[in-house]
């Protein structure tokens, strides 16, 4: 019995640390990518951390790939270098111009250490006028809510359990089948409630 609880943490430890080192290369890969088109573009640290709002330092760290990428901040540098989202998290150019399926749990995710779990459901559809994303939010990772804020509109329809939304000095509960439209330029945050995740499908126009 002790052999194989020994042997099971081994195992254990093994798997988290082989996750860790994935998530790790995958964030550089993004990191690469961006930094591969800030250059592109001629845009140095200095002005796109200032386009973006953010420290020089917290960019770098981003570029650098030393810590997960929120999903707000891929979308508004693709907004800025004007390229898919899909290119910054998979590399490859979207090619879809007529539809593209994704199939239960295989759209692309991002955060995946952060309060938020994003799935991109349309990575491969080619001059999207949006970006559709199943979201998650745990409870226990988000207990204070970060604000931030992007270019565009935002559209959020709840699917399971409770959200609070603060938004422009609002606070806005939201149940399974409630919704919300908002300019996603104003700061904003999701809490789930209940201690239980809420998930709920989000649009950014």
């Amino acid at each position: 019995m002790l052999y194989n609880c020994i042997l099971f943490n081994i195992i254990l430890k093994s798997i988290i640390k082989r996750q860790v080192f994935i998530l790790n290369e995958y964030n550089k890969d993004i990191g690469n990518r961006i930094r591969e088109l800030r250059e592109l573009s001629d845009i140095t640290i200095s002005e796109i951390a200032s386009d973006l709002n953010i420290k020089e330092e917290t960019y770098i760290q981003y570029e650098n790939g030393e810590v997960d990428i929120p999903a707000s901040f891929l979308y508004e540098l693709a907004h800025i270098f004007k390229v898919d989202l899909g290119l910054l998290l998979t590399g490859e150019e979207s090619r879809m111009s007529i539809f593209d399926v994704t199939r239960a749990n295989k759209g692309v995710s991002v955060d995946r250490r952060k309060e938020y779990l994003h799935e991109n459901l349309c990575s491969k559809f080619i001059h999207k006028k949006a970006e559709t994303f199943l979201v998650v939010v745990d409870p226990e990772k988000n207990p204070v809510p970060s604000l931030n804020s992007h270019p565009g509109q935002e559209f959020n329809y709840v699917l399971e359990g409770s959200l609070k939304i603060y938004i422009h000095n609002n606070e806005i509960i939201l149940n399974e089948g409630d919704s919300i439209f908002f300019d996603s330029a104003h700061r904003h945050a999701m809490v789930a409630l209940n201690d239980k995740p809420a998930k709920f499908l989000a649009v950014i126009i």
